[in-house]
């Protein structure tokens, strides 16, 4: 076969190139044979100078982003996005109108889950174990009684607060700079906190589930183990039963005094502790991408328990011409032109 003849590489995009997770991931693919091109807002995103092309995109919040990422798919010919952070989820699940897969739940499992609110009454109301959760101007709990405040929308621990005691809300929310109606309030629930992936595709089948206990999380988790749990696996795959997310997630529990876990958040995409998943044995992020694209085989759900996660820094080298055409400049604002060259040639 000439070179001419040769089959092209798959392209995929890995939006997100400066999460934990990311140059991982994109190493990950490259090795699995997928082309990759990498997007991130911030130029100093380590993924962006491992993937073999990258791209500067407004922020995903914004009404250029899909105008942008689409045209990228389209120029770079993408079979599939996987996308890795919630201010983009909608926007992107949006370009299975252009025949790409996006490896996402559904969009209604999406949108449901991004309103943290909407979420914990859902559950609840389909009797799976959740705390006891309200608007944070609504609660009535206990007063002495430790509480946890966020944001209704939001990721990672960003504007996460824990109050010893419920008596002290009506201060934080005196001091909050955020609407009252945009904060939620939750009972503290004291057990050990897992993190959960769920592997499932389109045909509502749950292929794996794989709980890590969270050892350090600071922001996102730093440490965690992969521990079997088979109360936590039956909750797990009854979300799916309930709200048929159909694409992968990822569930955050905490035990409570009676060793019941309760779910407090669910990511609508894959978790940060992705590679921990992938070095206990099941693959869901290629996994998952082999089955949207070309129907690739079902995971099996048998993974090594006790496997630990270590996060830390990482060198890696490239060559300077393949890092000065990346374009290493200041991040466009959401009005500019926000493509930046090729990463190599």
């Amino acid at each position: 076969m000439s070179a001419a003849e040769e089959p092209r590489q798959p392209t995929v995009v890995v939006t997100t190139a400066g999460a934990p997770q990311t140059p991982g991931t994109i190493q990950h693919l490259q090795r699995q044979g997928y082309r990759v091109v990498a997007t991130d807002i911030d130029p100093a995103a380590p993924g962006l100078y491992l993937a073999d092309r990258c791209y500067l995109v407004p922020p995903g919040s914004s009404e250029a982003y899909l105008p942008e990422i689409r045209g990228i798919c389209l120029k770079e010919g993408a079979c599939a996005v996987v996308p890795l952070v919630d201010e983009e989820l909608v926007a992107v699940s949006r370009l299975t109108d252009d025949g790409i897969a996006v490896l996402l739940p559904r969009p209604g499992f999406v949108a449901t889950c991004l309103d943290k609110y909407t979420l914990m009454h859902r559950l609840g109301d389909a009797g799976l174990p959740v705390p006891r959760t309200r608007r944070a101007a609504e609660w009535t709990g206990p007063p002495g009684r430790p509480i946890i405040v966020k944001p209704r929308s939001g990721r990672g621990s960003r504007g996460v607060v824990r109050l010893d005691s419920a008596e002290d809300l009506g201060a934080l929310l005196a001091e909050s700079d955020r609407p009252a109606d945009e904060l939620i309030a939750q009972e503290a629930v004291g057990g050990t906190e897992y993190t959960v992936s769920v592997v499932v595709w389109r045909d509502g089948s749950v292929q794996a589930v794989v709980p890590k206990e969270v050892v350090l999380k600071v922001g996102v988790t730093k440490y965690a183990v992969t521990r079997r749990h088979a109360r936590i696996a039956e909750v797990c795959r009854a979300v799916q039963q309930e709200l048929r997310a159909d694409g992968p997630f990822n569930v955050q529990l905490a035990l409570d005094s009676g060793g019941e876990p309760r779910i407090f958040e669910i990511n609508p995409r894959f978790s940060s502790t992705a590679p921990l998943t992938l070095a206990a044995g099941v693959d869901e992020v290629g996994g998952l991408l082999g089955q949207a694209t070309g129907g690739g085989p079902r995971l099996s759900d048998d993974w090594r328990e006790g496997v630990v996660m270590v996060r830390r820094w990482s060198d890696d080298f490239v060559d300077e011409a393949r890092f000065a055409g990346a374009g290493l400049t200041p991040a466009p604002s959401a009005a500019a032109e926000p493509a930046v060259g090729a990463v190599g040639t």
